[in-house]
């Protein structure tokens, strides 16, 4: 997982414990959204993703010899 990746998926786990700080958001919608962040947040403290390796995807940059 790259750097940029890695920025953004903190940055949306930040909005999304602020929206719920500010009662922006409740009930269900905020539970998903806390299992959303949480992951995001998860996956970018480790730097992998178990989805992008499903779907072959890479965000890094890939030194080539």
């Amino acid at each position: 997982m790259g750097r940029t990746d890695r920025i953004i998926r903190i940055i949306v786990a930040v909005v999304i414990t602020i929206l719920y700080w500010q009662g922006s958001i409740e009930g269900t919608l905020a539970y998903v959204l806390f299992a959303v962040a949480g992951i995001f947040l998860l996956t970018s403290l480790i730097s992998f993703c178990p989805l992008y390796s499903i779907v072959g995807l890479h965000t890094c940059k890939i030194k080539n010899n």
